[in-house]
């Protein structure tokens, strides 16, 4: 029994360690119709002939049989070494996948519907964010999110419920790192829904508290907090962050613009990443520094100007929300809100997540949060809303609000007209020099084209078509509503400002086709300036201080629902 049991042991450990050895070598692996059918290809003991009957049992051969009938049939591949992948079609559309080991025929993996051609919806561990998904790391980076700002005290304080809210796009990431995106899709409404919500109220009913955003911790604290999350978070995106093919395509965009290639256009990417062209030029012009120190190799691999790119965005929001704090409020009161905007962003998993994906999502956030700082300027607001338009066209709809965010009067108008010649300026100057050779037609193809014509199952409107009364509606507020907030209300102070921003975004997003966990940050350091404006952030006198009538009295919370001149 003894002998037999080390003998069950000992097969179970050459299993797993196959599985080890082969799953990461065949990762990007090519699938390829081997020569023979009834022969066994070299380097293999199994042959086609067997692969298929093995694959013909499954469960999701035998579900689209029953649904299609012998008009179904299966085509079969190696899929790298050890590896055999069955692919069964319904005249040229993949209807299910099988996969299986080589070496004692064992299915490894099996998918019909959506997950054929999505593998993103499979749940493979760690394709996203690798090990921001441990309990280990998320769990305490959600409570350290919400510890600073925490009063027990006040339990139900507006600014609990919209961290929560923020966090609680977690439920359905739990999902999707299932593979059930039928259950994680509809899940990342709800918190969108009261974000929107939420910050439509704050930016037409603004509302200043007497209760402080940071009840207990002195700023030196929260600034030790905020430097040991960027060192940590910087540690494990060099040690352990994945470059996915957003970022792929920025490193690939920068090559070909130091070599002075074309940018857009059908056949100019490597295959693989053949539709890496469809973000703006400042997208690939942000990774042209660092891909010039890093030269891309020619290939996927682990990309080291792309892991620079992403930390260099993700300092840049960090370095806007510190500046952006002292823009507001002035002395100890502004270092303080920098300081909690800043550790906020840092301890917030979502924008962890961005940075361990190394995608380029926080140059967005980054540009978003510099244009708050430039609120005062018309000429640098509008640049600044251009070039994030210039990178992933979606911000330009924030370019209405953005032009009157410091209507003052009869004098409105002027800086209106001063910002939208930036914003226009900027943006022309990005694409003008990267027309291709099939002109406007072609650029909108590769880009704005491309990304509103594919199909996605990652938004409830691609799973339930029948909704598209609901979204043609979603479209239509969100359009009324990015050129309202131009105009209502006329006056609007920084907090407003950045509460209808986000509100703008937020609605927006909730029309995408295609939405994923890396837009959160588009919208999270909006979201997060809006809610904190409203609470002091001055030093409240303690037990052991002078006397009341003989402190200064500090700076009135409402100074920031003041117009902007």
């Amino acid at each position: 029994m003894e002998l037999r049991a080390a003998h069950r042991a000992t097969r179970l450990a050459l299993v797993l360690l196959a599985l080890l050895l082969v799953v990461p070598a065949t990762a990007g692996a090519e699938p390829k119709r081997p020569k023979q059918f009834y022969t066994s290809p070299p380097g293999y003991g199994l042959t086609a002939q067997k692969v298929l009957k093995i694959a013909d049992r499954t469960e999701a051969a035998v579900s689209q049989k029953e649904k299609y009938g012998d008009r179904l049939y299966g085509v079969v591949y190696t899929n790298g070494p050890g590896r055999w992948q069955v692919s069964y079609f319904f005249g040229r559309k993949e209807r299910a996948q099988v996969q299986l080991l080589d070496a004692n025929g064992w299915v490894t993996e099996q998918w019909t519907g959506v997950q054929v051609p999505w593998k993103m919806a499979r749940g493979y561990e760690g394709q996203f964010g690798r090990k921001f998904n441990a309990a280990y790391i998320f769990i305490p980076m959600c409570v350290l999110f919400v510890l600073p700002f925490l009063d027990p005290r006040r339990p139900f304080r507006m600014v609990h419920l919209d961290l929560l809210a923020l966090l609680a796009f977690a439920v359905s990431h739990i999902y999707f790192n299932k593979g059930d995106i039928s259950t994680s899709t509809p899940l990342a409404y709800p918190p969108m829904l009261y974000l929107l919500a939420r910050m439509l109220w704050v930016g037409f009913r603004p509302k200043a508290r007497a209760q402080p955003l940071v009840p207990f911790f002195p700023v030196f604290v929260v600034a030790l907090g905020l430097l040991f999350l960027v060192g940590f978070r910087i540690a494990l995106n060099v040690t352990d962050g994945r470059v996915i093919d957003v970022g792929y395509a920025g490193v690939i965009g920068a090559d070909r613009i130091a070599d002075g290639d074309q940018l857009y256009g059908e056949g100019e990417w490597p295959k693989g990443i053949e539709k890496g062209d469809t973000y703006g030029p400042v997208n690939y012009l942000a990774y042209l520094p660092w891909e010039q120190v890093m030269p891309w190799k020619g290939r996927w691999d682990e990309l080291p100007a792309a892991h620079a790119a992403a930390i260099t965005f993700d300092l840049l929001t960090i370095l806007g929300l510190l500046v952006l704090g002292r823009r507001l409020r002035a002395g100890p009161s502004g270092t303080m809100l920098g300081v909690a905007l800043a550790y906020a962003w840092a301890a917030f998993p979502y924008s962890t997540f961005v940075l361990q994906s190394n995608a380029n999502d926080t140059l967005i956030a980054a540009l978003v949060v510099w244009a708050l700082v430039f609120l005062r300027s018309p000429v640098g607001r509008g640049a600044m809303v251009g070039l994030a338009a210039a990178a992933k066209f979606t911000p330009l709809v924030l370019a209405p609000l953005f032009a009157t965010a410091s209507a003052d009067g009869m004098r409105w108008w002027r800086r209106a007209v001063l910002s939208s010649a930036a914003t226009i300026a900027v943006i022309v100057a990005a694409f003008v020099p990267w027309i291709p050779d099939g002109g406007l037609r072609e650029l909108y193809d590769r880009t704005l084209g491309y990304q509103a014509g594919r199909e996605s199952p990652f938004s409830i409107w691609g799973q339930e078509p029948q909704l598209e009364w609901l979204h043609t509606g979603v479209l239509v507020f969100a359009g009324v509503l990015a050129l309202a907030v131009a105009f209502v209300p006329r006056r609007k102070s920084p907090m407003q400002v950045a509460a209808l921003a986000a509100a703008v975004m937020l609605a927006i997003e909730l029309t995408a086709d295609h939405w994923f966990y890396l837009y959160i940050v588009w919208f999270a350091p909006l979201v997060l300036v809006a809610s904190f404006l409203s609470w002091r952030t001055d030093t409240p006198p303690g037990p052991l201080d002078a006397p009341p009538e003989a402190i200064e009295a500090p700076e009135p919370p409402a100074r920031e629902v003041a117009t902007l001149t």
